[in-house]
Order: C-alpha cells, then sequence, then structure tokens
C-alpha cells in the first residue's frame, strides 16, 4: 500500500480534533483527523447514563455552533453532546476517518516530518496534532487488591445503579465525576460512602449568573498556571437536576457517609485519612472566596445584579463531620463496590519524538511542542485553566493552526 502524504495529521476525533480542524480549514492546510472509534466516543462509552454537562449550553459549546435540542442555560445531556459534535463535524466537512487507529509516529528519516503508522496504512504528515483529550487511561489506585472478591470499577465504567452488584457502595473520589455518581447511587436506595479529598467548591450559580460567567468576569478562565499546592485538586460541579450547587452537608443530610482520603486497605478493612473535616472546610473558604470576588466586582464595575442573601447560609457538620469514621470493615457494612472516581493518566506512547521530559511528560509551550512540527491540544492547563473544556480547546486550536500557518510547515 503506498504511503499518503498530508500536511498536518490530527490524532483524536473528539472536541480538540474537530475544534482543530475547524481552524485548519480556515487557515486553507490541508489535513485529515484520525479517530480510532467514532466522533465523541467518551462521550458515547465512558460516561454514565444520566450525566450532564457541568456547564450550561451557553457556555460549553463552539463559538461557531449552538446545541440544538436544548436552551442556553440548560445543560445538555451526553447524548446531546455527542449529537453536538457529530453534526458540527457533518456541518463542517471535517476531514475524518473513524475506525483508523494511530500506532506509531517517528520522525522521517530525511527530516521531513513524520511517518505514522496506522491501522489503513502509512501517512507521511509534516505536522501532528496530538487531539487525544486529558481522559485516556483511567486510573485505579491500588488500594485493594482485585482478588478480595469485591466490584471495583473506574468511574468511566459506570452506567446505572441498577447495573451494580446488590448492597453498599463506597465512591472514592468527590470532584464532579464522584459527587454526581454518589448522589444518584443515593436517591436509587443505595447505601453509599463518599470519600472526599481537598477539592474547590464554587456556587453553581450567584447573584443570578452561573459560576462558569463567574470565572470568566474574574479572569479565572483565563489563569496559565493553577496555584501553587493546587495543582491536583478536584473541582466539585455539578449540571445535574437541573444545576445544583455541591454540598456535602446536604449529602450527608440524604443519608450519604462522608470519609477523608481513602489511605489503605487490609483484612477487609478500609482506612482513611483524618482529614475530612478539613477537606469540608477548605471547600467551604474556596466557595466564600468566589462570593467575595463576585461582590467585589459588582461593587467596583457598579453593575445591577440581585443580592443573594442566603448564599453564605452554611449549616452545621454533621455527625459523620464532626466524628469521622476512620476504619471501614466493607463486609460488616455491606459494601460489595468500589467506584473510583480517580482521574485519568496519559498515554503518549504511539508519540515517539523528542516531546516529553524524562518522566514522559509533554513539553510545549501553549501546545507548541519542544519538537518541531508536534502540536497537544486538549490537555489540562495547555495554556489556561479553560484548555480542557470545549469552549478552550476552541481556543487553543486557533492559535495553533496560526502557528502552524506561519510556520513555514503548511506547505505541501
Amino acid at each position: 500500500m503506498p504511503t499518503e502524504y498530508i500536511n498536518t495529521l490530527v490524532v483524536g476525533g473528539g472536541q480538540a480534533g474537530l475544534a482543530m480542524s475547524e481552524h485548519l480549514s480556515s487557515n486553507g492546510i490541508d489535513h485529515l483527523v484520525l479517530e480510532r472509534n467514532r466522533i465523541a466516543e467518551r462521550w458515547r462509552v465512558e460516561r454514565w447514563s444520566s450525566l450532564v454537562a457541568n456547564g450550561p449550553a451557553w457556555h460549553d459549546r463552539f463559538p461557531s455552533k449552538e446545541f440544538a435540542d436544548c436552551g442556553p442555560d440548560d445543560f445538555p445531556t451526553k447524548d446531546s453532546v455527542v449529537a453536538y459534535l457529530e453534526e458540527f463535524a457533518e456541518e463542517k466537512k471535517v476531514p475524518i476517518r473513524c475506525g483508523v487507529k494511530v500506532s506509531k509516529v517517528t520522525k522521517a528519516a530525511d527530516g521531513g516530518g513524520f511517518i505514522v503508522a496506522t491501522s489503513d496504512g502509512q501517512i507521511h504528515a509534516r505536522n501532528i496534532v496530538a487531539a487525544t483529550g486529558p481522559f485516556q487511561i483511567p486510573a485505579i489506585p491500588p488500594v485493594v487488591p482485585a482478588h478480595e472478591g469485591l466490584t471495583q470499577i473506574h468511574s468511566t465504567a459506570y452506567h446505572r445503579p441498577e447495573d451494580l452488584p446488590d448492597g453498599g457502595v463506597l465512591v472514592v473520589g468527590a470532584g464532579s465525576s464522584g459527587s454526581q455518581i454518589a448522589e444518584e447511587l443515593r436517591a436509587s436506595g443505595r447505601d453509599v460512602y463518599l470519600s472526599v479529598g481537598a477539592h474547590d467548591r464554587p456556587p453553581r450559580r450567584y447573584r443570578g449568573k452561573d459560576f462558569v460567567w463567574w470565572l470568566g468576569v474574574l479572569g479565572k478562565w483565563q489563569m496559565t498556571s493553577p496555584p501553587e499546592g493546587a495543582e491536583h485538586v478536584t473541582i466539585a460541579v455539578s449540571g445535574a437536576n437541573g444545576g445544583q450547587t455541591v454540598d456535602f452537608r446536604r449529602f450527608a443530610g440524604n443519608g450519604i457517609t462522608l470519609l477523608g482520603m481513602t489511605e489503605a486497605y487490609r483484612d477487609g478493612t478500609l482506612t482513611f485519612a483524618a482529614d475530612l473535616a478539613r477537606n469540608i472546610a477548605q471547600g467551604d473558604a474556596n466557595y466564600l472566596s468566589v462570593l467575595d470576588e463576585a461582590d467585589a466586582y459588582v461593587a467596583r464595575e457598579g453593575i445591577d445584579l440581585p443580592l443573594d442573601p442566603t448564599a453564605r447560609d452554611i449549616g452545621p457538620d454533621p455527625a459523620c463531620v464532626r466524628d469521622p469514621i476512620l476504619e471501614l470493615d466493607l463486609a460488616a457494612k455491606g459494601i460489595k463496590t468500589i467506584i473510583w472516581a480517580t482521574g485519568f493518566t496519559q498515554d503518549f506512547s504511539w508519540l515517539d519524538v523528542d516531546a516529553f521530559d524524562a518522566v514522559g511528560k509533554p513539553q510545549h509551550e501553549n501546545g507548541v511542542s519542544s519538537e518541531p512540527g508536534v502540536y497537544f491540544l486538549g490537555l489540562p492547563w495547555l495554556s489556561m485553566r479553560g484548555s480542557a473544556f470545549i469552549w478552550g480547546v476552541w481556543v487553543d486550536a486557533k492559535n495553533l493552526a496560526t502557528h502552524i500557518a506561519q510556520s513555514g510547515r503548511h506547505g505541501a
């Protein structure tokens, strides 16, 4: 099979790859998008059935297309997001091939680009855009041995309560995914335990505006690096049930038992750090700080937004916070399932180029890698806090396409 030649090859057909295609087309750059499965595959198979987006439709979209099946203040369902990205690809005539896996990218022997081995033959590309996103390999900490007889799954493998074995459920991780899953399981009648680590807990809405609007006007989406010490702090926010502020005290009042960070396992017993009260308090502090900054912004700008007098009402700590559980006999509590909402690791083993440090971390500046002609897109904090979001990846894609157009590497 003869080698195919293309100027820019985009690997990944999710939101990052589609955004990149739009801007490459706008710059007149010949390109191809390869997707090993289907467009938006992770939205299809690695999300639970009731999932909705964490931001309203007016915000979590590309600037060039609105959602067709929900209002601007609604939170799109997972099916809505899949349909949106499919329609976008069709409307923009994205040159995408699905069902094609990239197995290896290496530098061409003559230095003129890269040789790409795929399941559909070999491609020679002058530029490579790694648009495989931040959610690549589900990370499950090696805490509970697999042979212990418990059902252990990552949050990506959870779909609905009735799919789980009978009995109680421990959810480890209280960010957006863990919080929503725990609340859904409790509403289904399950006994639920939720292991809560360090987190930010913004208000869903304040003074008539969604928190994504506040993060915009307060300049937080444009932050170029996380605050020191908060590189891995998760964010507890949800669009479920019409969009509500995540309130762990409310969770406890509804019967969810809160626990500190999961530490170790031995002989059927899990142990937890004595950090629950501190984690809850730090989440409260983050919540109140957003309110303070929002009020200061309103006063400074002289804008007319309604007061929200009950927003600062924080109830008393529940018993599970005041007197935390530090050990949990899983069998005695009837816990038969652990759901690990513990994030992801990245896999760039297919990209054999000089664009990584000694531990395999991509080396780049705003997505432009240390290897000329190789670009990264869709990673958290690529250029700013918003880089991994659908609107943020659009901004980064535009900048990368401009870089390619100005680099002299955009010709045939």
